[in-house]
Parts: C-alpha cells; structure tokens; sequence
C-alpha cells in the first residue's frame, strides 16, 4: 500500500499520514483504501527518465548513439579508405605524403576517438542500467497492485459463490418442504 500512497497528491499524503490509522472508522478505513487502490500505479518511466537528462547527458546519447550506428561506421570506414588512399596512391609516389605507410597520424586519430568515444559510451551504458533500473521497480510495483486485485477478485467470488451456496440450500429446503406438504395431501 505504500508504493500506492506515494503517488496519492502531496495533501492527500500528508492528510494521511497525520491520521492515526486505527482511530478511523471502518467506513473512513474502506474509502481511503479504495482511494489508494484506485490510484494509478503503471507509469510512463521513458518519460520521467528523458524529463530529468541533463544537457551533457542527452549529448552524451546521441554521441553513442551515432557511434553505435551503420551511419559511424560506413563514414570511418570511407575516411580510413579516403585517408589511406590519398597518402599511399596520391601523395607518396610524389614523396608528399601527410601520413606515409604505416600511418602513424592515423594510428593516433584512431586512438584518439576511441579514447573520447570509451568513456562517453559508458557513460551512456550508466544511464541506460538506471533507466532499468526504474523500469523494473515499475513493473513490480505494478505487479503487486495486479497480485492485489486479482486476490481482492477471487474474494469478490468466493463471497458470491458462498451466497449462491447459501440461497441455493434455501431453495433446496424451500423445495423439500413443498414437497413434503406435496406428500402429506
């Protein structure tokens, strides 16, 4: 009941909780409970997540997300063919090549995107494991507002199923005396 009371509205809470409990009366207990289980538990965590990136957080996506993309890697694998083409087939028959054979520049280009790329990767991995994170308590709590109403409805049949016991012996007791008037004629 207390991931429900959470999402009641702040004077709902606060009423609540300067109420003693056991001092309301069992028609106050049973609407405040109603209130609570009525209250939407499933939320929307895709939204509440991308609400509360911050600026260096959305770069940091979109950066790993275009670099985890066919777009990043069909580019590079152009630049590294433009880059090795230039210097090898252009440049170095004219011996005025920018990065000859073994491309040391490039090696170091490389190197360098992959050092600026590792962390900002991570940092991505980071907020995804949190956004999971929030998925998951999401789905448990509505799991056990499910849990919840699917035991209050087997109650709700059980005392229905119960009544129909209890009228169908009464008609059943109803029918024998008839019967038994039925045979005393």
């Amino acid at each position: 009941m207390n991931m429900a009371i959470e999402r009641l509205p702040d004077h709902a809470r606060r009423l609540l909780h300067s109420v003693d409990w056991h001092s309301l009366s069992p028609s106050d207990r049973s609407s405040i409970e109603h209130a609570i289980r009525a209250a939407r538990v499933a939320r929307n965590t895709n939204a509440e997540f991308l609400a509360r990136r911050k600026f260096g957080e959305r770069l940091s996506d979109s950066i790993s997300a275009f670099g985890g993309s066919w777009t990043f890697i069909i580019i590079f694998g152009l630049f590294i063919a433009l880059w090795t083409g230039i210097n090898t087939g252009i440049l170095a028959p004219r011996h005025k090549a920018l990065d000859p054979y073994p491309y040391v520049f490039l090696n170091l280009l490389l190197s360098m995107v992959a050092a600026l790329q590792a962390p900002v990767i991570l940092m991505s991995q980071n907020r995804q494991a949190t956004k999971d994170r929030l998925d998951a308590q999401n789905d448990y709590e509505v799991n056990v507002k499910s849990e919840v109403e699917i035991r209050e409805l087997h109650n709700k049949l059980d005392t229905l199923r119960e009544a129909q016991w209890v009228e169908l012996v009464r008609l059943q007791q109803e029918q024998i005396r008839l019967l038994e008037s039925l045979v005393r004629r």
